[in-house]
């Protein structure tokens, strides 16, 4: 679908903000992501698909064709939309009053929340006539939440949404919103990424860094980068070794991070790091060849972005991981003539998010087979073949799937688009060493 974000546990969690789900470079090109990212997803209701198309004879698609295709999509979207308040990617909520869910066009069937740190859910309840949900209590400060919503319209079609938001700090405080989360195993390519509550001011960002610290069992050195005044990320020089065990120790309580704000964290984290699996997507070939601790296992035909629409080229991280989720291309810009996504899925199967500005790999139900392996026709995503709800666990896109942890690495080469930008999800792999500790405040 789309191409060109998650947030994940906090404190207490750490997250980054991404808000748009779909196959683009999104934000009207704009490459850089708005926070820092994370493991659980902070796509909301617009998550965006980008319908490919299916070709003739050339490697790329005519205007009547994708119009069929986005048709042909847009006939299984469910009249029922999802607002979640507050957006996806907030972590300045209010811990009373700023939680709602809400649906119009059809009624809700499920909402579920829970507090990204513990796992432990957050009790709510659905209005009587179906169209809203709240929590039953006030939340807490300084935590990260994330909601998971679904709603039926009166034909019985479903549509789903996330959101993932922090609720801010006490008064002249800070915290830190992690990722990957306590107790996870994740792929080789994945960071230690925080963001902050509150903006680390030039002066204090060496006493918070010093204040943070990941080793790991492999002894490899690593160091952080700022990307922003709300956001540090701490990695090695090379991928994480493979089958190695990661701490994070989290040491703010006390520190000060802007003029009268303090940290209140004391904290530790651990999580280990699964097999090596790198992922590399070969745009001119059509193929993806996936490599499992050096050895090739198995080779996959996909079909990129195509003509206008081309994938970024370079080095990206798995950050979230959803079984279907919804791609609308009004997130990303691509939109009619009215003002409507170009397509609008409901229900994209086996999608994998690779940067915050709304770059996938995913399952493709509704273009026809013949495109995979042979043209690159899709808004910028990569795309795997799959079937409507994804059940089918023979399909490439369920075995991409099922066999990838958050933190596999997936590299695309030979697109004729820029290098995706570092900040712009988990992907700081695409700076040079040098570069990278040149971010360090220490």
């Amino acid at each position: 679908m789309f191409r060109r974000g998650t947030l994940a546990a906090l404190a207490v969690v750490a997250g980054g903000a991404v808000a748009l789900t779909a196959c683009g470079h999104g934000d009207s090109g704009k490459d850089s992501s708005q926070n820092a990212a994370a493991s659980v997803s902070p796509t909301t209701s617009a998550t965006s698909a980008d319908p490919g198309s299916n070709p003739t004879t050339s490697p790329t698609t005519s205007p009547q064709t994708q119009a069929r295709e986005d048709a042909a999509a847009a006939k299984h979207t469910s009249t029922a939309k999802i607002t979640i308040s507050p957006k996806s990617g907030t972590t300045q909520a209010a811990v009373s009053g700023a939680v709602k869910v809400s649906v119009t066009g059809g009624k809700l069937t499920k909402v579920t929340m829970t507090a990204t740190s513990t796992g432990h859910t957050v009790a709510g309840r659905i209005s009587a006539d179906g169209t809203t949900w709240t929590p039953n209590a006030t939340l807490a400060h300084g935590l990260q939440f994330r909601i998971s919503a679904t709603a039926s319209d009166s034909q019985g079609r479903t549509t789903s949404t996330q959101a993932t938001f922090g609720t801010k700090a006490a008064t002249g405080s800070f915290v830190g919103y992690f990722t990957p989360e306590d107790g996870s195993t994740v792929g080789v390519g994945m960071p230690v990424s925080i963001n902050f509550s509150k903006a680390i001011s030039s002066a204090d960002r060496a006493a918070v860094q010093r204040g943070i610290s990941v080793q790991s069992s492999s002894g490899q050195q690593v160091v952080g980068h700022w990307f922003s005044s709300t956001r540090l990320d701490l990695r090695p020089q090379s991928y994480w070794q493979a089958g190695s065990h990661v701490t994070l120790n989290l040491n703010l309580a006390g520190v000060e991070g802007a003029p009268g704000v303090y940290g209140t964290q004391h904290k530790t984290v651990g999580f280990d790091v699964g097999r090596s699996q790198v992922s590399t997507v070969d745009a001119a070939t059509h193929m993806m060849t996936v490599v499992r601790d050096g050895k090739v296992i198995r080779t996959l035909p996909i079909s990129a972005g195509g003509d206008g629409h081309t994938t970024y080229d370079g080095q990206m991280v798995i950050e979230e991981k959803d079984q279907t989720t919804r791609m609308n291309g009004a997130t990303v810009g691509f939109t009619d003539d009215d003002g409507k996504g170009e397509y609008d899925i409901p229900d994209v199967p086996h999608a994998m998010r690779l940067s915050n500005s709304g770059t996938f790999i995913h399952g493709n139900y509704w273009s026809d087979k013949s495109i995979f392996g042979t043209a690159n026709t899709s808004h910028g995503c990569i795309g795997l073949s799959d079937v409507k709800g994804g059940k089918d666990d023979t399909t490439d896109a369920a075995w991409f799937y099922n066999n990838s942890l958050i933190g596999d690495v997936v590299v695309v080469k030979n697109s004729p688009d820029k290098t995706i930008q570092p900040d712009n999800g988990l992907n700081g792999w695409n700076m040079s060493w040098s570069k990278w500790v040149a971010g360090s405040a220490l």
